[in-house]
Formats: structure tokens, C-alpha cells, sequence
């Protein structure tokens, strides 16, 4: 029994080294740079997962991403500095809120030119839709009176007769 209670505790002891071996500890100089690693983690995408921020990503390559921002920061970097950093590497599909360039402005613009496009269309078929009919000629008018009255005359029968 003794045995059986020792194995327990070396594993249990040995499954909690592990599992926190895979928790982030990074220790830093002061508040600010806490502050900041913190900000960018959440800034960055993490380019595996794609939807998800480094700071939220179990990825090899967002805890790699991590590491880096933590080192850029105990260099002294700025945040703009390792925003560049980061961008210069990957691009800017890192970022969350990439910035508006020649190479990004279909992103920013795209949906209010679909959107204009599509009330344009909307707009000329309604004035299509609006376009009075041209007026009748005189031989189509007498023809459309006659039966017209045709039918009233045909409608009123029917009706004495009920």
C-alpha cells in the first residue's frame, strides 16, 4: 500500500511540473512593461490559428511569438517598435486593425462600394419600375372603351338576372 501511495504521489507531483511547464512565466523589470506585453499580445494575430490573438493561442508558433515580444520589450523596444518588428516579418495580417495602405484599402472600402452598388440597382429599377406607360393612340383608346363598356354591359345582365 505504501507503494501504491508513493507512485501516486511522484506522478501527481510529476503531472503538475508538467502541466505547468506549459503555462507563459515571464517576469518583468516594471508594471509598464507588463502593461505593454500584455497590450501587444492581444494586439497581435497569431498567423497558425488566424482568429485568435497570441495571448489566447496554444500554437508552438504564438507561444514563439510570445517569447519574442517579451524579449523585444526587456530590450527596451517600444510597442511601435515591435508592432513594426512584427509587421516587417509577417505582414500585416498579424495585426488585428491593419492599417489603411494601397494594399488594405479594398478591405476598408470594399463593403460601402457594394453596398452603394447595391442601392444604385435598386434605385434604377425602382425608376424602371415608376416609368408611366406612353399615352394610348385614339384607335386604341376607342377600342379599349368598347371593351370596357362591353363588360359592364355583360356585368349588369348578369346582375338582373340574379
Amino acid at each position: 500500500m505504501k507503494k501504491l501511495m508513493l507512485i501516486i504521489v511522484v506522478l501527481s507531483s510529476f503531472y503538475s511540473i508538467c502541466s505547468s511547464a506549459a503555462i507563459d512565466s515571464f517576469r518583468f523589470d516594471n508594471i509598464a512593461q507588463e502593461d505593454a506585453f500584455h497590450h501587444l499580445t492581444h494586439v497581435l494575430r497569431c498567423p497558425k490559428c488566424q482568429n485568435q490573438n497570441i495571448a489566447d493561442s496554444n500554437a508552438p508558433l504564438a507561444k514563439d511569438l510570445r517569447t519574442k515580444t517579451y524579449d523585444l520589450i526587456l530590450q527596451g523596444k517600444s510597442e511601435d517598435q515591435i508592432l513594426k518588428y512584427m509587421t516587417d516579418r509577417f505582414g500585416n495580417f498579424i495585426l488585428y486593425d491593419p492599417p489603411m495602405t494601397i494594399a488594405t484599402i479594398f478591405l476598408w472600402l470594399g463593403p460601402l462600394f457594394f453596398i452603394i452598388l447595391g442601392f444604385s440597382f435598386l434605385f434604377v429599377q425602382a425608376k424602371k419600375h415608376n416609368k408611366k406607360e406612353p399615352p394610348l393612340e385614339a384607335q386604341d383608346a376607342l377600342r379599349l372603351q368598347r371593351i370596357l363598356s362591353e363588360d359592364t354591359v355583360e356585368t349588369k345582365q348578369k346582375e338582373g338576372r340574379k
